[in-house]
């Protein structure tokens, strides 16, 4: 398709902008849905370094796909910047587990369009990831392993963290600085994602999820060919895609 030059240098500085900083106000969203071509060129661009345009009603969002885009966030970068020093692969398992379970605690069922529920406490965020270890620990260690080969996720190191930072245990670890309690380490997840501009922050330990949070999950989150069968084996979903505990 032949493009004006116009179209092509407004959607090339559109770009441009978008790769610098990430994201781009409500004037650049009215032009995306108003100029079907210079949307049709940001997409492409987009795909080009394996990225994906995320729409809200008033920002553009540049998001990386797969681990090979060079605007992907490396594990190295998150344990440097938000998780304690030492942090391990273990923990990042854990940091990926608790944002699954907090993204699905807003959702009742695996393809729900819209959340079910407003704002989450941090409390309630440490009950549910409990409800989903004990699912995990439901299983027989060959169906965890098995689980662990097909989607690529480790499963049992999940379980052993999680229960190393069990709170009423940490009094006797604490000497030797081996351990963190289980809030402080979900302050570090929300600190992350409010970063993220995934969360906001509401008071009352209480966080709701943003705009861009809701397109990412409608759109990555519950697609099968992104998920690879997470969710359904994190919470044993139901022949309707509900899953239980939530409420």
């Amino acid at each position: 398709m032949n493009y004006s030059e116009q179209t092509v240098l407004q959607a090339f500085r559109l770009y441009t902008k978008l790769a610098k900083d990430g994201v781009l106000g409500k004037e650049a969203v009215q032009i995306y849905n108003a100029d079907e071509d210079v949307r049709a060129l940001l997409e492409l661009f987009s795909q080009e370094v394996h990225c994906a345009i995320i729409k809200t009603s008033e920002e553009l969002f540049l998001v990386p796909e797969p681990k090979l885009s060079p605007f992907h966030v490396s594990n190295e970068w998150i344990k440097r910047k938000y998780l304690r020093s030492g942090a391990t692969n273990a923990d990042m398992y854990l940091l990926y587990f608790c944002i699954l379970v907090l993204f699905g605690s807003f959702y009742d069922s695996y393809q729900s369009p819209h959340p079910t529920r407003q704002f989450i406490g941090m409390d309630d965020w440490i009950r549910l990831i409990q409800e989903r270890i004990d699912h995990l620990k439901s299983h027989d260690e060959e169906q965890l392993k098995a689980s662990e080969k097909e989607i690529s996720y480790n499963w049992s190191a999940i379980i052993e963290k999680w229960d190393d930072m069990d709170d009423i245990k940490e009094t006797a670890k604490r000497q030797s600085g081996n351990t963190i309690s289980r809030m402080s380490f979900l302050h570090m997840v929300a600190k992350f994602l409010n970063d993220q501009q995934l969360i906001r922050e509401i008071g009352n330990n209480e966080i709701t999820l943003t705009e861009k949070a809701m397109t990412i999950i409608q759109r990555f989150f519950m697609a099968v060919e992104y998920n690879k069968g997470i969710f359904e084996f994190l919470y044993g979903f139901d022949k309707e895609g509900q899953h239980a505990g939530h409420q």
